[in-house]
């Protein structure tokens, strides 16, 4: 596969149009930065001592990931949330209908496709789960989600999100696919996923390595329309394993941003399990946004993705959860809000073209 001018592609040891295999580099040295006033060391949970704002101590653990250390100077916890999110009922009444109600600002397309992309075990499948979960008012697991070393999810499954019960179905559909994964013989391929962006893979596509989409595979769509198409991508990441990803991944998900900003697709992030670096937020998810260890870590996602941090959110997923609890739902609704913000400036841009086109076809 070429770019256009002849630029040729690799992508996680796969050439398309190169004969020279891709090679990539092993960072070994794990990066490093400051939190709070502890140092966080193998992955252990800590005690912080920090001042209210009344004065008095508080004692809040804290969580240590590898090759993390705290500085002095910066504070565990925030007396104010560094960024507004309001946490009530209302709030989650709010959303529901803002993400139930929606349809795509474009006439010729009635659903918005998104398309998770990200890790193994990064939490794809689950936030699928989850997002719905909201809506049916219990906790299930519609999208099937696995704990295996190796991608569970193996075919493109797009999720239609239901309204709440005697409600139509949303004008929202979450797209699941496969993991991306470090071996040269597993996980997608630039070539892939690409193909399902530009919309030419049909739904329940099983993905192989080994047999890469072409004009030939079974349900190939040659001339896909905006509706088949891909309107927004989301990546992804488990804020537990930002710091130990390769540096391979980061190259990875470098290349997938060029390639899939030149088509014009808008992109977000989700930053998964930060429940797990923040024990406090796992007890009480309004401190989300509270937490310097959470900011901090998103630093690095950003980083990782190459992107800037307001394109990130973060969520926690249900998991071994029977309940649902109105916070965590506030969190999730808001990151779909914040993805379809992003999937409507794509609808924008494509009917901005058109009009134009037609003006000059007049």
């Amino acid at each position: 596969m070429q770019k256009e001018g002849g630029e040729k592609i690799g992508f996680r040891g796969f050439n398309f149009g190169c004969s020279v295999p891709v090679t990539t580099t092993t960072n070994t040295t794990t990066p490093q930065f400051t939190i709070g006033t502890t140092s966080l060391i193998n992955g252990a949970p800590s005690e912080i001592t920090s001042k209210s704002s009344t004065g008095r101590k508080e004692n809040r653990s804290s969580f240590r990931l590898p090759g993390m250390e705290v500085s002095s100077a910066a504070q565990p916890w925030l007396d104010s949330q560094w960024r507004d999110m309001e946490w009530t009922e209302e709030q989650r009444t709010n959303l529901m209908k803002t993400v139930s109600s929606y349809r795509p600002s474009c006439g010729e397309v009635t659903r918005a496709q998104i398309l998770l992309l990200g890790p193994v075990g990064a939490g794809k499948s689950s936030f699928i789960s989850s997002v719905q979960s909201v809506f049916n008012g219990r906790v299930t697991n519609r999208a099937m989600v696995g704990s295996f070393p190796s991608s569970f999810t193996k075919k493109l499954q797009p999720f239609n999100i239901h309204g709440q019960k005697g409600e139509d179905p949303t004008g929202v559909v979450l797209c699941d696919i496969m993991g991306l994964s470090d071996g040269e013989m597993t996980g997608l391929t630039l070539h892939d996923v690409l193909s399902v962006i530009k919309g030419h893979v049909s739904e329940g596509h099983k993905f192989s390595p080994s047999q890469p989409v072409t004009c030939e595979t079974v349900g190939y769509v040659r001339r896909p329309s905006l509706q088949d198409q891909i309107h927004c991508v989301v990546f992804v990441v488990d804020a537990s394993k930002v710091m130990s990803y390769p540096k391979s991944l980061s190259t990875t998900f470098q290349q997938l941003r060029e390639h899939i900003s030149d088509l014009g697709v808008h992109q977000v992030a989700l930053l998964t399990h930060v429940d797990k670096v923040c024990p406090e937020t796992g007890k009480d998810v309004t401190n989300v946004y509270k937490s310097n260890i959470i900011r901090e870590v998103m630093n690095k996602a950003g980083a990782l993705l190459g992107m800037s941090t307001s394109y990130i959110v973060p969520v926690k997923n249900y998991s071994s959860e029977l309940n649902l609890d109105v916070n965590t739902d506030v969190l999730l609704l808001h990151a779909v809000d914040h993805i379809l913000q992003y999937a409507d400036l794509y609808f924008q841009d494509n009917t901005t073209q058109d009009t134009e086109l037609t003006k000059f076809k007049m």
